[in-house]
């Protein structure tokens, strides 16, 4: 018999901003309009460095995979997001709840990975530039894709399974406008010691990416600092900024929510659900901004596009 026949709770509610459920209706509209600004940057990303082949680079290919990652956070947190603002709808069912976070955990997991990939091609860009195209061939950064990918769904997978051997009995009420593992976990009323071993030991795999960007950069401005002339070195350090940018945009707000959870005694649940929608928003949306602005190659390129698109318009017209 499933173990949904036996327990209390048959479906969780999800959460908006507490006290601003009157306004859910007006704040759906900057959210929506950040949703289809992240989805637009990241397919514009995407099909400028499929169509373009003088960006078919390793350091271009990892930015389309940082661009699917952040694709996936917002195609999985936007259903539920959506229907809480739009239509003041909090009910999800269990397993839609489950494939939800595996979907969010996975994509999260994904992002850090590629950000980790992403300062590994900087340090060697910076440090090896005459054998940084051989190095990182085309075959070897389809190979570190798949990699990312399996290495996602691997450390993510026993999340649903290990959510659904347990018992829901009184309480459903979630943290969120989305669902987590550490989040729907804490509702259970069966044993969830192996929840929270695991959880916490994914967490650390990815605090042990974050350790590891931190270390290439520290070799980064290692190999800078002993280049002679200071015009190469602004040079080579502007190739980062983009990256170190993404980086702080991703693992600040999982910092502070995980701070705040640990240390913060009278934090406020308002600050607590807004962090945790930023963690989800801001990357995606961010991303293909910050990328489009400081990497003149995309930026040529999307404005070129842009500048035909325009002047097929006033021809057809």
């Amino acid at each position: 018999m499933s173990i949904f026949n036996n327990s209390e709770v048959q479906l969780f509610l999800l959460i908006g901003i507490p006290g601003l459920e009157h306004a859910h209706i007006w704040i759906s509209i900057p959210i929506c309009l950040m949703y289809l600004v992240a989805i637009m940057g990241n397919s514009t990303i995407l099909f400028i460095i499929k169509t373009e082949p003088s960006l078919h680079e390793p350091m271009y290919y990892f930015l389309a995979m940082l661009a699917i990652s952040d694709l996936g956070l917002s195609f999985s947190s936007l259903p539920t997001m959506l229907r809480i603002f739009l239509f003041n709808a909090m009910e999800i069912s269990h397993n839609a709840c489950f494939a939800q976070e595996f979907f969010i955990h996975v994509f999260t997991v994904m992002e850090s990975s590629v950000l980790l990939v992403m300062s590994l091609d900087r340090f060697l860009a910076i440090h090896n530039p005459l054998r940084y195209v051989s190095l990182l061939t085309n075959n070897r950064v389809a190979k570190m894709g798949l990699i990312l990918v399996i290495r996602s769904l691997l450390l993510v997978l026993p999340f649903p399974f290990t959510l659904r051997r347990l018992k829901y009995c009184q309480k459903n009420l979630l943290s969120h406008s989305y669902c987590l593992h550490q989040d729907t976990m804490k509702l259970a009323c069966s044993d969830n010691k192996i929840n929270v071993i695991y959880g916490f030991f994914v967490a650390l795999c990815t605090m042990l990416d974050l350790a590891l960007i931190v270390l290439s950069y520290m070799l980064i401005l290692k190999t800078i600092l002993n280049i002679a002339s200071l015009a190469e070195r602004l040079k080579a350090l502007n190739t980062c900024v983009s990256h170190i940018c993404a980086v702080l945009i991703f693992y600040v707000p999982i910092i502070t929510l995980a701070a705040m959870h640990r240390f913060a005694q009278h934090k406020s649940p308002l600050i607590v659900i807004l962090i945790a929608d930023i963690f989800l928003l801001l990357p995606p949306l961010l991303n293909p901004i910050v990328y489009c602005v400081k990497t003149r190659q995309i930026r040529e390129k999307v404005l070129g596009k842009l500048l035909t698109t325009c002047r097929s318009y006033k021809l057809e017209y």
